[in-house]
């Protein structure tokens, strides 16, 4: 069995050297292929969320043709932080390893925690975030309900 957390760290490592950002690495596996890999490309894209994790989701995505990753699990260098969290859910991906600690990415200098606090409530959002209501929006809710080949995801 090929260690696909190995694969991972040599991508975050290359990420590294090659300034492109974090040192974090991820691959997406399915029955024992490797789908996608990518390391975190934050500052060369000037992208904040090329996160390894994201842009590995987004590689399988588009080789597998499908917005699922039903059967297919992740290995990263680092827990995924709420975004890329997220973003495992979103694709449905079976399982999740991880190497580093949210506690040890912070310790570096990768804090995410005042995120995970926002979105429990646990304190205020430095950024407003303002309802604005407009029928026009209300509309789209309606455009799809009515659509009758939509996809559900």
């Amino acid at each position: 069995m090929r260690d696909y957390m190995q694969i991972a760290f040599e991508e975050a490592k290359k990420g590294v050297e090659s300034g492109d950002g974090g040192p974090f690495g991820a691959v997406v596996v399915k029955d024992g292929e490797i789908i996608a890999t990518a390391h975190n490309e934050v500052l060369k894209r000037n992208d904040p969320t090329a996160h390894a994790e994201v842009l590995a989701i987004r590689r399988a995505c588009a080789k597998l043709g499908h917005f699922e990753l039903k059967g297919c699990e992740l290995y990263a260098t680092g827990e995924p932080c709420p975004m890329c969290f997220s973003a495992v859910f979103w694709a449905r991906l079976e399982r999740v390893f991880f190497c580093n600690t949210k506690q040890e990415a912070a310790s570096i200098g990768f804090d995410d925690e005042f995120i995970t606090e926002v979105l429990l409530r646990k304190r205020h959002s430095p950024i407003p975030f303002i309802h604005k209501p407009q029928d026009s929006c209300k509309a789209l809710l309606r455009l799809w309900m009515d659509k009758e080949d939509k996809v559900m995801y």
